[in-house]
């Protein structure tokens, strides 16, 4: 392991120019095993044996204070406001460990259990359905901007009780804050939005949902109320806490799922043979989402904190290092994965798309729910379809990753 390497291997890991396909840089990184970024304690893991180590060690922490280096909202990045911690502060359960990431996790949970969440797949399909008909009408087909974006964020809203009117302003603000998730240095400004920008959204974004709390009660059937009634009976939930929850559950209910639908559906386009079968075995949806996940997981990178040393066959982890995990690395790795590059839904999975642990994507049945729904609907219903763009524009984003836009042709939609 060597400093110098691992610096040049976080410099091209930020370089736009690998959007489209960073996966033989993923390679290269894999190879050379563990590496420092220069003399800081960070520490970049692309392996699938050190990733699974680390996000299943008790040590592993996700709350900055155990760093040895000042972290800001988000490591490695300082935003300025008052309410600038909405998504990534101390008041959210993304950032919280046991016993408070427990209780936070308890009081929204049932609302995302696989029972619970396949009672919304009448609705869903209809609101996959509805996005096709548009286009339909229109006469061409964005899957972000017709499907990937519209089917997930229409259901958290209406999960929240938020009403869809106001989804314009919150898909602004949702984007700016997923972009907090990046762990870059202060000093890497090049594509990033001007940080003042990101705790503004943070602050609207913060103050729209204090706003719609005061105008609910506890008698209401959406999430936001249920939230309320257990901080007014004392749930431990406190009031800055139902904030960053709701702030949390908007954005993570749909930034990560648009991409998971995109890059499952640009699988598909690039692999015909599926789509057909897709199109005929609605079933085959199951396998197609898993390998996806793994193939291109729309989460490419978590980080986490060392509370205690980490001993790991190659490195170890001091007290207060941050440690990189490259999910999308590891999920290549071919001394798990045979042949990692090739899409094949037939293949036995231990991917690391919804991370391990404590820390689990809660929201893993609704998003698989989702998917399953649009690609689907998409595969019976777009007749001929074709991508007009290869690759297509990606988003700018490092830690999450899909498509900005992916027009296709068509000849027709049933």
């Amino acid at each position: 392991m060597t400093t110098t390497a691992g610096s040049g291997f976080f410099a091209r890991l930020l370089d736009p120019a690998q959007r489209s396909d960073p996966y033989p840089l993923y390679a290269d990184m894999r190879a050379h095993g563990p590496t420092r970024l220069g003399r800081t304690p960070v520490v970049v893991l692309s392996s699938h044996r050190d990733c699974t180590a680390v996000l299943r060690h008790k040590s592993a922490s996700v709350e900055r204070h155990h760093a040895s280096i000042p972290l800001g909202p988000t490591p490695v990045h300082d935003l300025a406001g008052e309410h600038a911690g909405a998504l990534t502060g101390t008041a959210s359960m993304l950032f919280r460990d046991a016993p408070d990431h427990t209780r936070l996790r308890r009081l929204v949970a049932k609302a995302f259990t696989p029972a619970v969440v396949r009672t919304l797949e009448p609705r869903i399909t209809e609101i996959a359905d509805a996005a096709l008909d548009r286009a339909a009408e229109r006469g061409h087909l964005d899957i972000v901007a017709d499907l990937a974006y519209p089917l997930p964020i229409t259901v958290i809203c209406e999960l929240l009780g938020v009403p869809l009117d106001d989804e314009p302003l919150l898909r602004q603000w949702s984007m700016l804050l997923a972009r907090s998730l990046d762990p870059i240095s202060a000093t890497v400004t090049a594509g990033r939005p001007d940080p003042a920008q990101i705790a503004g959204a943070s602050n609207e974004l913060h103050d729209y949902f204090e706003q719609l709390v005061r105008r609910r009660t506890r008698s209401g059937e959406d999430l936001v109320s249920a939230l309320i009634a257990a901080e007014e009976s004392d749930d431990s939930l406190t009031h800055d806490e139902l904030i960053s929850t709701c702030v949390l559950l908007l954005i993570a209910g749909h930034e990560t799922t648009v991409n998971l639908i995109a890059n499952t559906t640009l699988a598909l386009l690039r692999h015909r043979h599926h789509l057909a079968i897709l199109g005929v075995a609605a079933p085959f949806a199951a396998a197609v989402i898993e390998e996806s996940l793994r193939y291109d997981p729309p989460v490419q990178l978590v980080p986490r904190i060392v509370r205690e040393p980490i001993e790991l066959p190659e490195i170890e982890l001091a007290a207060g290092d941050l440690a990189i995990m490259l999910i999308a690395a590891a999920n290549h790795d071919p001394a798990v994965f045979p042949d990692p590059t090739r899409f094949d839904p037939a293949r036995a999975h231990r991917h690391l798309a919804f991370g391990l642990g404590q820390h689990f994507c809660l929201g893993a049945p609704l998003a698989r729910l989702e998917t399953s729904v649009a690609i689907t609907r998409f595969a019976r219903r777009v007749h001929n379809p074709r991508l007009a763009v290869d690759p297509p524009v990606y988003r700018d984003h490092i830690t999450l990753r899909g498509p900005a836009a992916m027009p296709v042709t068509f000849t027709d939609i049933a």
